[in-house]
């Protein structure tokens, strides 16, 4: 997969994050993976270091409240900052772009995975209708008892949907609490959705 930011690019785009005011490092992390629709979240191991360099360089100076380092843009690095705003519109293009990309690789990763699901859930639906017709000559005779099972295990199946329907609720309006909801997060909720719903469809056949 091609690099998310091409060489020199992160750097300028942190001294973008900056320009609002001071943060500190995991603040700029979260700021990223925002920016990126949580399609992409950069390590401490690539933030840190090239924070480190700009400070070096005058870029970005640093002061410690409490256990928490924070950075800030110098006159120098605002000064970089302007002399490259074409530079950044092209890093926000390349943002952009990258968002798309990795957005279309989660999105076809789902389906993928989702083909696989449903192509196991048809294979245990032909096993339990082979063992149904295998079991064809006893089915008259417990056809009763079979109904109640039947019906038991409709009202449980009814239970879990609506138990994950909850569970999927509670967990959206948890998430909307803290960030919004992002068009990658709504177009993967949508596509997960409809391959489960295809995926359980074919297994009721």
């Amino acid at each position: 997969m091609p690099p998310v930011f091409a060489h020199g690019a992160l750097r300028l785009y942190l001294l973008a994050l900056l320009e609002s005011g001071p943060k500190h490092g995991y603040e700029l992390i979260k700021a990223l993976s925002e920016r990126f629709g949580g399609t992409y979240s950069p390590s401490a191991g690539t933030i840190y270091p090239r924070l480190g360099k700009l400070e070096e360089e005058g870029l970005v100076a640093t002061h410690t409240e409490g256990r928490r380092t924070y950075y800030s843009i110098t006159p120098a690095g605002l000064v970089e900052l302007n002399n490259r705003r074409e530079e950044l519109a092209g890093v926000e293009n390349d943002i952009s772009a990258s968002v798309r990309r990795l957005a279309d690789n989660l999105r076809q990763d789902i389906r993928v995975n989702m083909r696989g699901l449903r192509a196991d859930l048809a294979a245990t639906a032909e096993a339990a209708r082979s063992s149904a017709r295998a079991a064809g000559s006893t089915v008259a005779s417990l056809g009763q008892r079979y109904s109640q099972e039947s019906d038991g295990r409709l009202r449980e199946a009814e239970m879990l949907v609506q138990a994950f329907r909850d569970d999927i609720r509670v967990e959206l309006r948890r998430h909307g609490g803290r960030h919004p909801i992002t068009p990658v997060t709504l177009e993967t909720v949508k596509t997960v959705l409809d391959q489960a719903r295809i995926s359980i469809r074919n297994s009721l056949d």
